[in-house]
């Protein structure tokens, strides 16, 4: 079947397809679909009170949250799958021919190994870090660090340049905290009071745990959680991280040297890249107030904080008391997680992180083959012509900005499922110990990032393995990206409903296409470069749209007293309004193509266009600690789920035709924020 057709061929029937063919009534859905969905619903709830509850009450009521898991979802239920099929896969990776794999995956589960090796590979990068007595020295174990991915003081990364998106640049960025944003440090909320206590006797804990004397371990604490809270206090909001001008700042090695004056000389040799040029620092700020602040940290501070961030960011790796340790600091304190996952489900995840694209070779002919990538591109198709012709309605755009907005559409790249070029892991070594493996493997990718500071961007990359439950937009590439993880049920089966496809992977597919135009992504153009391409005025119409956008999020509360960031999440947000109305336009045009009318009935007593919305609400089913609801409103760009789901719906006038809703009830507010 030729890539374009799937579709169409899923739906001629009785009544004439285009091409002359004769169209046969639409199949019905497996029984076994059908009464999942309707198991999945509480029809006690109105649709047009709370559609979330409507659509997912059910599966909410059913649905205990895992003692291993802080937030569990359908998207989490899709995870666990796609985990236990790769398992299988490492699990006979050796006896299939593939012995990296499987001595990374047997190293991993090897619990009585990792005990008896204790912290012994750490020994030399711990001797290393006593000799540090100046900043000069300092920055020579920051480089050696930042090879093993441990991203102490600021990171690293590489892509695009936003003026020349041709050509990659480095990008340094802040970093370099224990806890995960720099406002736990800050609050003078009793609650983040207590975290921070709880915190300290953490670092104190796990420094002893990991040889450092007692006495040592009590005096280092303090020093390490005011070094680190000196780091939060010169850090940017996130909120104000999400500005792509506040990410680019490009100097040349002088104007680096002169900017923020630290051994840059030392850094890039000890990562390899001596020859680097420029960079861009995001933000610049944080760079110049780094350079005055260890100008005045002690050497003995340094050294403090040294060993625990690397003791940190390798905890989960370590013997079972330093992961305990962790987990009861990371994993129940700040998320409420129950219980720790078990071995099997964490040497997944880290097979997957470390050789993820070795892993999916397999996993992507097991779990996505026949027709599902001509049926998915069809959608996406589908989708932009959906988003095209809906630009003529946005009386807010000028007709300059509208076409080069359709140009800049047109211009997305799409990959579906995998990659066109796999990487090459040859010259990654994989041994007999499991922490040494890590962080091997660790040193590869960093090692194939640096590689390409300064040079030809390379558009086949890929940012997610295959098996990801993800999906994302890149505006440097104007590419959106769909793993196979994602093209699975609950969001995608070539064989269901096109009401459920378009509900649930569609509405994914919308939401990617319109981070191209939210409020970051349309100030780059159709080639990635980042520069004013909207007339100004049409620039400030958008923007009052995005402010109504900002104040309705503000509003939502996820926990007593929490309420979400409107500034924060507004990307998404923008993107979930836009993705669900290109979804749904997308959805009717293949309807009408195809002869199916959407107001006849699908399945229980749901319309075609009914069961688009409950797909579509079904996807984001999601339990969550009341911990994680309220880290996630401070640290997460994403909306909780039922924000996600009733935000975007009582804002789409479709929605309340398809099931009634009057004028007033909480899903037809009386009025709206439209974008896109």
């Amino acid at each position: 079947m030729r890539a374009g057709s799937a579709i169409a061929a899923l739906v001629c029937c009785v009544a004439g397809c285009k091409d002359g063919t004769t169209r046969v009534p639409v199949p019905k859905p497996p029984a076994s679909v059908t009464a999942e969905v309707a198991a999945n619903m509480d029809r006690a709830t109105a649709p047009c009170e709370d559609f979330y509850r409507f659509s997912c009450g059910g599966w909410l009521d059913a649905t205990p949250l895992p003692p291993d898991q802080p937030r569990f979802g359908r998207f989490q239920v899709l995870r666990e799958r796609n985990a236990a099929a790769m398992r299988d896969l490492l699990q006979t990776a050796e006896k299939n021919g593939d012995p990296k794999l499987g001595k990374f995956w047997n190293t991993c589960m090897d619990e009585p190994a990792i005990e008896s090796a204790g912290l012994q590979v750490l020994a030399p990068l711990f001797d290393r870090i006593g000799d540090v007595d100046d900043v000069e020295s300092m920055f020579a174990l920051v480089a050696e660090l930042h090879r093993r991915e441990i991203r102490v003081l600021f990171d690293l990364e590489v892509g695009p340049d936003f003026k020349r998106p041709g050509q990659n640049l480095a990008f340094l960025g802040q970093a370099g905290l224990g806890l995960p944003d720099r406002e736990l440090y800050r609050s003078s909320e009793p609650d983040m009071i207590a975290l921070r206590e709880r915190y300290l006797v953490h670092v104190e804990r796990m420094l002893a745990q990991a040889g450092v004397a007692e006495a040592e371990a009590r005096d280092a604490a303090p020093a390490v959680v005011a070094f680190e809270t000196a780091l939060a206090e010169i850090s940017m909001p996130r909120e104000a991280l999400r500005e792509p001008e506040t990410r680019y700042h490009k100097l040349d090695r002088a104007g680096l040297d002169a900017y923020a004056p630290l051994p840059w000389t030392t850094y890039f040799a000890g990562i390899g890249r001596p020859d680097t040029g420029a960079v861009s620092l995001a933000p610049a700020a944080y760079f110049s107030a780094l350079a005055d602040l260890l100008r005045r940290t002690p050497p003995l501070t340094m050294r403090h904080y040294l060993r625990w961030q690397v003791i940190h960011a390798v905890a989960e790796h370590l013997p079972e008391r330093l992961v305990a340790e962790n987990f009861e600091m990371f994993g129940k304190t700040l998320r409420g997680q129950a219980e720790l996952a078990p071995r099997w489900k964490r040497c997944v995840e880290y097979s997957d992180r470390a050789l993820g694209e070795l892993l999916a070779r397999p996993f992507v002919a097991a779990q996505f083959s026949g027709d599902s990538r001509e049926v998915a591109l069809e959608m996406i198709r589908r989708i932009e012509a959906a988003f095209a012709a809906g630009l003529p309605n946005l009386q807010w755009m000028d007709a300059p900005t509208r076409e080069a907005a359709l140009g800049k559409m047109h211009a997305i790249v799409n990959k579906i499922g995998y990659p066109e070029v796999w990487r090459d892991y040859g010259a990654m070594p994989v041994g007999d110990d499991h922490l040494t493996n890590v962080l091997a493997a660790a040193e590869f990718l960093f090692a194939e990032r640096a590689h390409d500071i300064g040079r030809a961007v390379d558009r086949r990359k890929w940012e997610m393995t295959p098996p990801t439950v993800n999906a994302y937009y890149n505006a440097s590439y104007n590419e959106m990206v769909f793993p196979a993880g994602i093209l699975q049920p609950p969001f995608f089966h070539s064989k269901w409903p096109m009401a459920m496809n378009f509900g649930g992977i569609g509405m994914v597919m919308g939401h990617e296409l319109t981070h191209g135009f939210d409020d970051q992504g349309r100030k780059f153009d159709g080639d990635g470069m980042l520069r004013p391409w909207w007339e100004p005025q049409v620039g400030a119409r958008f923007d009052e749209r995005a402010a109504c956008v900002d104040e309705l999020y503000s509003s939502y509360e996820v926990q007593p007293g929490v309420h979400l960031s409107g500034k924060l999440t507004l990307g998404e947000n923008i993107a979930d309004l836009g993705g669900i109305k290109a979804a749904h336009r997308g959805f009717l045009a293949w309807a009408a193509d195809s002869g199916v009318d959407p107001h006849a009935p699908a399945m229980d007593g749901l319309t075609h266009e009914q069961l688009f919305f409950v797909s579509f609400g079904q996807i984001w089913c999601t339990k969550s600690t009341p911990q994680n609801d309220k880290l996630m409103a401070l640290t997460d760009t994403h909306s909780h789920p039922q924000h996600r789901v009733n935000g975007p719906l009582a804002n789409l006038p479709e929605f309340a035709t398809a099931f009634a809703c009057a004028e007033g009830t909480p899903m037809r507010p009386a009025d709206i924020c439209e974008v896109w």
